[in-house]
């Protein structure tokens, strides 16, 4: 299966959620049984999964990586954007998901995002779809 990129428009920080982006990509793949890996090329956004039933989830995980991750004035990174570099860190640049009967393994509530530490940006993301050796 052929590598997908994807982009998107960012504001100075958020999470996008792409899981409708990645369901299509199963389905217009045909796989009924194997791996989905989405990809960031970037340092200062991430891939996540986590909850989407209640948007204040989001808020709080951008809250709280603020507040574990601030911009300090002793970061040395010519560009100020550490505390940035910090949080892709932690958030991942890469996520993969099981496919079983055509459709991503996900919990009740989970969806996939993007995430943005760095913005306004032009971002790009990948998607994989490997299916099982039969």
């Amino acid at each position: 299966m052929r590598t997908q990129e994807f982009f998107l428009k960012t504001a100075p920080e958020g999470m996008y959620d792409i899981t409708s982006t990645v369901r299509q990509c199963i389905r217009e793949s045909g796989v009924r049984s194997g791996l989905c890996t989405v990809y960031c090329p970037h340092t200062t956004a991430g891939i996540t999964i986590n909850e989407n039933a209640d948007p204040d989830v989001q808020h709080d995980m951008l809250l709280g990586l603020r507040e574990a991750f601030p911009d300090r004035h002793v970061f040395r990174h010519a560009e100020g954007n550490s505390h940035a570099h910090l949080k892709s860190s932690a958030m991942n640049p890469a996520q993969t998901i099981l496919i079983e009967d055509g459709q991503p393994i996900l919990g009740t509530w989970q969806g996939i995002y993007f995430c943005e530490f760095d913005g306004p940006r032009s971002r790009r993301y990948f998607i994989k779809i490997m299916r099982d050796p039969d």
